[in-house]
């Protein structure tokens, strides 16, 4: 019958209208296209270790007219991204600390590939790459994570003297950074269990727990501990330091030497007393395994175990034993020095 369109035709038509507005009912936004001319990246994560040189890959799937890449740093907690680079695709302008060590790969015409050299602790975090043409620009977002170790960490005075910036300068004193929520929960997973609570980079305080317990927060079940929003001036915890590969390493001497005398004989070697980050970052990355206290630089003494067994620590898991912090002038204990 002419004026009236067939079911098929009705269907065709009001069939992304009803989704549509399904879509919207459940509070999701319509569906929309991806990038139109950058490739959706193959791999969201990338993966490094301090020192290193990575790539964070950005590919054009067509160039067009006219256009500028710009990469760009998310810092974490901040609603703000650092510029590192911009770059026409004929020559590229870099900004700020990070990029003096990033370049654009520049693998073929269409490759916008971010390359950082040296890679350091800070440069862990969420980075994105953005097609600027003029007309509608478009990103894509990448993560880059670090290999390491978190290790918790107070001072000689005892738990919860730290503000978030003493925490922060405390861990980077420490050959170290705060450790991220990701960092910390990746810790957990393998088997970092610590009552004291700690700031974290972000701002908040947390602990870990695998096994709950009257002491640690009382009866639940096991994950990551928060205490919630915190004054990053007045309140005062521990720090959960994150830190990652050495470019050179920790060795023992033996003895029964004071702190002084400690730093005298890393001297003789053409050393330096090992600082905390460094002996977590041998016993993770290096296996050091050995059953001896030895000074620190931060007066603390400490052994790494990797293999547990009896008479050495006394605890069934691998871990970095402590001491605590000895009276400077007992001679007890050898050292554990750190050499480029």
């Amino acid at each position: 019958m002419q004026g009236r369109a067939s079911l098929p035709t009705l269907y065709h038509f009001l069939l992304p209208w009803a989704f549509t507005t399904f879509h919207r009912a459940l509070g999701d936004s319509a569906p929309h296209p991806g990038p139109h001319y950058l490739l959706p990246p193959i791999h969201e994560v990338i993966h490094s270790r301090r020192g290193a040189t990575t790539t964070l890959p950005c590919v054009l799937g067509a160039p067009p007219p006219s256009y500028k890449v710009r990469w760009s740093k998310v810092e974490p907690g901040e609603l703000q991204e650092t510029p590192i680079l911009i770059t026409n695709g004929l020559h590229a302008r870099g900004y700020g600390p990070l990029g003096g060590r990033a370049r654009m790969r520049r693998g073929h015409r269409l490759d916008a590939s971010l390359v950082i050299a040296g890679v350091r602790l800070e440069d862990e975090g969420r980075y994105r790459c953005e097609l600027i043409n003029g007309i509608e620009d478009e990103s894509v977002a990448l993560t880059l994570r670090l290999e390491g170790v978190v290790f918790p960490y107070q001072p000689s005075r005892g738990r919860y003297q730290f503000n978030y910036y003493e925490a922060k300068q405390a861990c980077e004193e420490q050959d170290g950074r705060l450790a991220t929520y990701a960092q910390l929960y990746q810790a957990w997973t393998e088997g970092l269990d610590w009552c004291n609570a700690g700031w974290l980079l972000e701002g908040s305080v947390r602990y870990p727990v695998l096994t709950a317990r009257a002491p640690c927060g009382g009866p639940g079940r096991p994950g990551i501990r928060s205490y919630g929003p915190r004054d990053r001036k007045r309140d005062r915890y521990d720090a959960f330091c994150f830190t990652s590969e050495l470019s050179g390493q920790v060795f023992f001497v033996p003895g029964r030497l004071t702190l002084s005398e400690a730093h005298a004989a890393c001297r003789r070697r053409g050393a330096v007393v090992a600082k905390v980050g460094h002996l977590y970052a041998a016993w993770k990355f290096s296996g050091l395994d050995q059953c001896d206290g030895g000074w620190l630089a931060d007066g603390s003494v400490r052994f790494p175990i990797t293999t547990p067994r009896p008479r050495c620590g006394g605890l069934p898991d691998p871990g970095v034993r402590s001491f605590g912090f000895p009276r400077p002038q007992q001679a007890a204990y050898g050292t554990y020095c750190y050499s480029e």
